[in-house]
Order: structure tokens, then sequence, then C-alpha cells
């Protein structure tokens, strides 16, 4: 889905793919949740997702579930979803609004929407008890562009700091004051790596989407980073398509201040370890990826396009929505296959092509933050 680099001095050192375990061990997946998926920054949702004081989503990942809200102050803050009494979890729905508070439903223990305990009945005759000493617990939160990221490290890196390589990039396309048209959410029976692997290439583009490959050549474009956290470039759209959409005419007002030669091209990154940013010059695509299992992924699709796109009724935001569905699902579909067939005891793995050379730096990364060597 993503980009190939005409680059062919990248070494691929004789790159194989990863074992089998890497994508069907339960165990190795709790590694890849604690080395990896909690500490690293990952992508949660959108700013209007929470517009209003009080509003709030719930994140899930393995065990932990975080209430992610805006306190009166308009502060985006994270925390535990579990309260400072039993543990009893604050909240069941997925999203809703506070009032002004969140009380726990089990003994009305109730708290601030910036995590300070207000009211713990029944304690003021305990000794040495302050309920300054007992706030919610913090997840680091953060906003970029219009996104949501937590992070469950407690000294985490600067968000700023390991995303300013995209700065440049995504400064022209006016991200923050895009809003989301619509949001799918698949259930995908592969591992998570394979679909970032499927994203990273576009070796699989014409069998796999033909439709996509009439409007943008598998073999176009050029890659602005090729190793760590941040991998991606562009793709270029053939000639007289203004977008990718069934008619390949823009569904939508520009999504930035695009300067020449920028209006041809779609951007592809992948963001380790669960965002993945698709940049088209009528609108912006995003996934955020959640493991369930080893071969089982949660991800969420939303599309975003500039606010008066969606007040005009000449455009069709559905082209593009509709389109990208349509090609999710066939990324989804071979994906699975993929996760089928690296499951036999007989799967090994397989050389890297030239075209390849992002899955394999993908694989990398995931190796060195596990600390595991490489295994050719």
């Amino acid at each position: 889905m993503a980009t190939f680099a005409k680059r062919t001095d990248i070494p691929l050192d004789g790159a194989r793919t990863l074992p089998r375990s890497y994508f069907t061990d339960p165990a190795l997946l709790s590694q890849e949740i604690e080395k990896i998926f909690e500490r690293n920054w990952l992508c949660v949702g959108r700013e209007e997702d929470i517009a209003r004081a009080g509003d709030y989503f719930l994140v899930t990942l393995d065990r932990e579930s975080v209430i992610v809200v805006r306190d009166q102050a308009g502060t985006v803050r994270a925390f535990h979803n579990t309260c400072r009494h039993r543990g009893t979890r604050l909240c069941e729905g997925h999203q809703g609004q506070f009032s002004e508070t969140i009380q726990c439903p089990y003994h009305s223990w109730t708290y601030g929407l910036d995590g300070t305990l207000l009211g713990a009945p029944s304690t003021h005759d305990l000794a040495d008890f302050d309920k300054a000493d007992w706030p919610l617990l913090a997840v680091a939160a953060d906003t970029w562009h219009g996104f949501i990221f937590i992070n469950f490290d407690e000294h985490p890196k600067s968000l700023a700091d390991q995303l300013g390589m995209l700065e440049h990039r995504v400064s022209m396309y006016n991200l923050a004051s895009l809003r989301s048209a619509r949001q799918h959410v698949y259930d995908v029976k592969a591992n998570w790596k394979l679909i970032i692997e499927n994203y990273s290439e576009c070796y699989h583009c014409a069998p796999v989407h033909p439709a996509l490959a009439r409007l943008s050549p598998p073999t176009s474009g050029e890659n602005d980073f090729s190793e760590g956290p941040v991998l991606g470039g562009y793709m270029e759209l053939n000639e007289g398509k203004d977008s990718l959409t069934f008619s390949g005419r823009a569904c939508g007002l520009p999504v930035g201040d695009l300067p020449a030669g920028e209006h041809d091209r779609v951007y592809y990154y992948s963001i380790f370890p669960n965002f993945l940013l698709s940049l088209h010059p009528d609108y912006v695509m995003f996934h955020t990826l959640w493991p369930e299992e080893a071969g089982r992924t949660r991800v969420t699709c939303d599309w975003l396009f500039n606010p008066e796109t969606l007040r005009r009724p000449e455009f069709n935001p559905a082209e593009g929505v509709d389109f990208w569905d349509m090609t999710n699902r066939q990324d989804w579909h071979i994906c699975e296959e993929s996760q089928l067939g690296i499951q036999s005891r007989f799967y090994q793995p397989g050389p890297y092509s030239r075209r390849e050379a992002l899955p394999m730096q993908f694989d990398r990364e995931v190796l060195r933050q596990l600390g595991h060597k490489r295994h050719y």
C-alpha cells in the first residue's frame, strides 16, 4: 500500500522475513506489548473526539484500560481506568461525557477531570489519610497536529522530538483543522506486524489492488525515511488523476496549502508502532493498530477532510472512503492468508526483494526494541 524506493543501494544483507514465532507465539506478543507498545507513543485518536470539557473515550491495550479525557482547562489527559480504592474500573462505556467529575461505581470515590481525588466517603477518620496522596494514576498524553498520543512509560521521550522529522511534510496539510467524515473498525485475523509490513510496500499492489494500480503506478515514488521508527515516502498519481477514488477525481477540497508538484502525490508513513498516516491531496486517512492476540489485530481507520468539504453538496467524501474501504479489505484478506500460511510448521522465512526494503527495516526496529538479535 505504501511506497517503493527507487534507491537500490539500501543493503538487504540477505534479509529474510521473521521466523514463525514472531507471528504466532502468545508469549512473544506479551514481550511486544511490554517492550514496544508500553514504551512508545501510541496514537489513540483525534482531539475532535473529545472536543468539550468532560468528553472522554477509552483505550484498551491487552489488560490495560485508559481514560482519555479533556479537563476543565481544556488539557487532554489520560488516566488508568482504575479506582485508587480497590481497583474497580471507573468507566465501562467506550466513550461519553463526564459532568464535572469521575466517580467510581463501587464506593463512590470521586475524582476531578484533572485526576485529583475530591471525595472518599468514610475516610475522614483514617489515620494519615490525605486525599492529595491518592489521585488517579496518570498516563503520559500529548497532541501532535490534532492527533492524540499516550505513552505508558514513566519517563517518555518527547513526542515532538520523535516526530520532528515529519514536520516539513505534514505542515503542508493543516492536519489539526481537518475533521473526520467516517471511521471503520476492522477485526483482522492477522498479526499486527503483517499489517504494517503490508502497508510498507507496493510489491503486492498489482495482483492485490488492481484498482489502486490503475490510479497510482506500483513502482512510482521515493522514500523519505528508510530506517528507524518512521518509515515511508510518496507514490505518484497517474497523469490526469487527482486522487485515489473510484473515478480518479478529487472528492473534496484540498486539505492543505500544497505547493506545485505535490498535487499528484500521496504520502504514506508508518509511525512505530501503531500509527499509519496516508496524506492525499483532498483527504487524509489514518489507521491505528491494536493487537488482540498473536494472530488477531483490531484496526481503526479514519478519513479526515477539509471541514468545508463536508458542508458542500457537490463533493462526495464516500468516493475516497469507499475506495480505501475496498482496498483495506483486500489488504486484510491477503494478510489473513499470510497468517494462515505462516502458521504451518513447515513455514520458513523467505528472502526480501529490493522492493521490500521498508518491511525489512521495520523488522529490524522490532528486533532492536525487543533486544533480539537479527535472525539472518
